[in-house]
């Protein structure tokens, strides 16, 4: 508990030198991002033209819609074609 306004000016530079660490080490981190590992990928990365970007778009759309089929199959089997066989085979009645 807090009585005094001197213990709220105390927390008050606690925590703004806890911000200003915390923003020196975002600047420090940002500093070094184009110069690491990937410094050089990052560097020949350019916009995509736009014939670049909708062959991209279409074939991850197509992929997405393979994907979600795949996955509607999968599920049509289980719940349809599945007990129909175990019906069949007079597993379950």
């Amino acid at each position: 508990m807090k009585l005094f306004k001197s213990d709220k000016i105390k927390s008050d530079k606690k925590f703004m030198e806890r911000a200003t660490e915390l923003q020196n080490k975002l600047e420090a981190k940002q500093k070094g991002f184009g110069s690491g590992k990937y410094g050089r990928v990052l560097k020949m990365a350019r916009k995509p033209t736009n014939e670049e970007y909708k062959k991209t778009s279409m074939i991850t759309g197509i992929g997405i819609l393979l994907i979600g089929g795949l996955g509607f199959l999968i599920f049509l089997l289980v719940t349809e074609v599945a007990p129909w066989i175990a019906r069949t085979l007079g597993l379950i009645k």
